[in-house]
Parts: structure tokens; C-alpha cells; sequence
């Protein structure tokens, strides 16, 4: 039996956190150069976080030894917590579901910050949102899929599939969100950009929001909230 609810489950890096600010940052501050957000998104995992084809050589010279890879962990869970920001609009619009009866909310995150969910929640309260607030936080390992944990919290809420979103910002959360019978919601200005997420894995068009406004409005308007301007959802997210 289902309930009457309906679930929204956020990814918090690059969705609605903005985490290619605060790794700038911290490489920077470690005499390292990540590179522009338009490269940032086209490289694979480990190039990510070490940065692209041009800067790569040199960041990893520094940070061959575990104490400065260690080193560079604590400056990036410093930034995080006393500097990162979320996206314009996404504090309004996390308080505005939670604010809203009926809708189950919650994170789900491979934030690779020290003690993930203290990083998290100094970051959130700092920007106004109680994360006590939250249905559910749950950290998960780099390397480990999300399919599972989201099934887990639409059972644990006894969610209908066709009430349930993910918003996310990688192709890996497109395929959890879909093998989860959930509706997802993929950013395009996070971890991966429009371009490699329909080009390579094929990711539609029809579900990419191309700026914070645009999944805030296309979000509001599935849960039926009112939204300024439900005509224009659809070129906010071209």
C-alpha cells in the first residue's frame, strides 16, 4: 500500500551545492590549478579532483604523499564548511519543500569531505536550512551506486514510483533515479555539462535543467506548486 506522498531526493554536490567553487578554492590554496568549469565537467572521475590534461603533471607532484593528500582533504572540508555556497535559489527553494506537508525530502551523497554529514550540515545551516529538517541524509562511498540506497527510502516511505524525483547533476544519477522507478531531474551545470550528458550516455533532453531556476520551477511545478511562470519551464531548461 502506498502513501499519499511524494518524495523528492537530492544529490548535493554540483546539484545543489556548488562544488567546482569550493574545489577551485581548495586547490588553489594548495598551489593548484583546477582548471575552468567548461573542462571541469568534460573530464572522468579522477581528473575531476587532480584536474585536466594540461594541469594534471603538476598536481600530482604535489600531492604524491598520503600527508598531502590528507592535507588537502582538510582544507577541502574547511572550505566546505566555512565557505562553500549553495546555488542562487536552492535554499528558497529546500525550505519551500520543506515547508510543504505531504513531500519527503531528503539527500542522498558521496560528498568526499571529512565526516561528510558534519561538512554537510555546517554548510546548510550556514545558508539558513536546518538539516534536522531533512527525512533522510545518508552518505554513501565514492564508488558505490545510488540505486540502492534510493529504492531503500521509497520503500521505507512507502512512496509511489510515479510521485518520486531525483535531481541530480551525472549520468549515474539518471540510472539510479530511472532503475528506482523514480522521475530524474539532471542539471547541466554541475559535474558534467549538456553536451557529454546526451552525447555519451544519452542522457534526453526533456529531463536536463540547465540552470538552479530551472530545476527549482520544473521540481515546483511537478509537486503542483505554484511556480511564476509554468509556461516558461520549458525554455529555462533549453
Amino acid at each position: 500500500m502506498f502513501s499519499d506522498d511524494q518524495l523528492v531526493i537530492l544529490d548535493a554536490d554540483g546539484t545543489v551545492i556548488d562544488a567546482f567553487a569550493a574545489i577551485a578554492t581548495t586547490f588553489s590554496q594548495h598551489g593548484m590549478n583546477l582548471g575552468d568549469l567548461e573542462r571541469f565537467q568534460k573530464r572522468h572521475n579522477l581528473f575531476k579532483y587532480l584536474g585536466g590534461a594540461k594541469e594534471f603533471p603538476s598536481n600530482l607532484k604535489r600531492q604524491l604523499s598520503s600527508a598531502r593528500r590528507s592535507a588537502l582533504l582538510r582544507t577541502l572540508t574547511e572550505v566546505y564548511r566555512e565557505q562553500a555556497r549553495l546555488y542562487p535559489g536552492m535554499g528558497e527553494m529546500i525550505g519551500r519543500l520543506l515547508d510543504t506537508p505531504g513531500v519527503r525530502l531528503g539527500l542522498v551523497t558521496r560528498n568526499i569531505t571529512n565526516d561528510p554529514q558534519q561538512t554537510l550540515k555546517a554548510l546548510f545551516e550556514r545558508e539558513g536550512v536546518a538539516v534536522e529538517r531533512f527525512d533522510f541524509l545518508i552518505h554513501l562511498p565514492l564508488k558505490q551506486s545510488k540505486l540502492a540506497s534510493f529504492e531503500q527510502v521509497r520503500r521505507r516511505f512507502a512512496i509511489n514510483p510515479a510521485r518520486g524525483f531525483v535531481c541530480g547533476d551525472e549520468h549515474k544519477d539518471f540510472r539510479a533515479a530511472v532503475g528506482a522507478g523514480l522521475h530524474p531531474l539532471i542539471v547541466s551545470y554541475g559535474f558534467e555539462n549538456r553536451q557529454r550528458l546526451t552525447g555519451k550516455f544519452e542522457v534526453p533532453e526533456a529531463v536536463i535543467c540547465a540552470t538552479p531556476a530551472a530545476l527549482s520551477d520544473r521540481l515546483c511545478h511537478a509537486l503542483g506548486l505554484p511556480v511564476a511562470s509554468p509556461a516558461d519551464i520549458d525554455s529555462l531548461s533549453a
